[in-house]
């Protein structure tokens, strides 16, 4: 491998890929993996010096008011050893390895935070690391300075070999333990979606009611005073206040149904998506046709989640799309619910593009959903959702 193709490769291996087959002469990926392996030597001695004496004193002194808050910043201190060993193979070895979740206690406060610390499974794991790495130290540096001088022509087959074990190490110790911890970061990401948008659904209702049908009652009552005032003098002109009174309770009547259908509409909650959807798809103002095919009712939450995506698609449809018809299919796939919405308009929408559909992509990802825009220039435009189906329960 020559100098000149060194970056290339040092990219697919931080992407994932395996390095190069070590050749002679010597590469520059088996200069680097060199570098790793002597260099471990000197790190690690000082690693599991640092180690022993913060283990021994912590471990020692638990007994006292230092000792606990000792080991917990030592523990800290771990975490970031892992963090400088994650560089330090990035760069030297071509692995890429995922962050660790942050720590996080369920509390604030100091000791919330010190139990969070003493029993994180990521800063012991890096403990372990930097504990076990000192035998295998001693035996790579030694390994690989001999090889310099005398093993000249095997050097890059073994330094391909010790710095592999290297990589399996930093996997195995410094990468999250499993899926969970990954899984704990993305859901802590989608408890932040849901709460932003419980929120600003509140304070949509909120003012909805403010500006709508609070607005018209306080009116009505204004109105309804002055009728009750004018009763006895001018009966006719009490009358005609009450009729309009009576026209203005008709109006604020209304307005709270439509309110209760945006928060969650009673068709839904009594017959389900099929009717729910057609009821939809009727007071849009683009034709649209509607086909369900659903054997059983999902749970209500994602009866929900799926109703208001369609409502807000086809709003966006009636809106921007220019479309002659639109479509909207739901049905089921094992344990997914699929919804595709389709119209013929003139296409060109994107996530970015300020029509509320990134919105609706993180409230799906938020419920482990997925949504799909497939918006060519010129139409047609094709969103394809997807939601866990989680079954009813309660006999609902």
């Amino acid at each position: 491998m020559t100098e000149s193709s060194l970056p290339s490769a040092v990219d697919g291996a931080v992407d994932g890929t395996s390095p190069p087959p070590p050749k002679a002469p010597l590469s520059a990926w088996t200069w680097r993996e060199i570098a790793y392996l002597l260099s471990n030597f000197p790190l690690d001695v000082l690693a599991f010096v640092v180690l022993v004496v913060w283990l021994a004193l912590g471990i020692g002194l638990s007994v006292t008011v230092i000792g606990l808050p000792l080991l917990a910043s030592g523990l800290v201190a771990c975490r970031k050893y892992g963090k400088a060993e994650r560089a330090r193979a990035r760069a030297l070895l071509g692995v890429e390895v995922e962050e660790p979740s942050p720590l996080r206690a369920r509390e604030t406060g100091f000791f919330p935070w010190l139990w969070a610390c003493v029993k994180d499974p990521v800063a012991w794991r890096h403990a372990l690391f930097a504990f076990i790495r000192l035998p295998w130290a001693v035996l790579t540096f030694a390994l690989t300075l001999v090889s310099l001088f005398v093993a000249w022509p095997a050097l890059p087959w073994l330094a391909r070999w010790l710095s592999n074990v290297d990589r399996a190490m930093v996997r195995g110790l410094l990468s999250p333990s499993d899926e969970l911890e990954r899984r704990i970061a993305e859901l802590e990401t989608d408890r932040m979606t849901v709460t932003d948008t419980a929120a600003a659904d509140l304070r949509r209702i909120e003012r909805d009611l403010h500006d709508g049908a609070q607005a018209r009652l306080v009116a009505l009552a204004m109105g309804l005073g002055l009728a009750k005032e004018k009763l006895l003098e001018d009966p006719d002109a009490a009358a005609a206040m009450v009729d309009e009174a009576h026209g203005e309770v008709k109006l604020a009547l209304q307005e709270l149904r439509d309110l209760a259908r945006g928060i969650h509409p009673a068709i839904l909650t009594d017959r389900g998506l099929g009717p729910a959807l057609t009821s939809l798809a009727g007071r849009c103002t683009v034709p649209a046709t509607t086909s369900v095919d659903l054997a059983e009712r999902p749970a209500p939450a994602i009866e929900g989640i799926a109703y208001f995506t369609v409502s807000e698609l086809l709003q966006n449809i009636s809106k921007h799309s220019a479309a002659r018809r639109a479509s909207v299919e739901v049905w089921r796939v094992k344990d997914r619910l699929l919804i595709q919405v389709e119209d013929d308009g003139r296409g060109g929408a994107r996530l970015d593009g300020g029509s509320g559909m990134a919105g609706l992509a993180e409230r799906l990802g938020s419920v482990d959903g997925l949504f799909v825009l497939d918006s060519p220039v010129g139409g047609p435009t094709r969103v394809t959702a997807e939601l866990p189906w989680r079954a009813r329960t309660g006999g609902s």
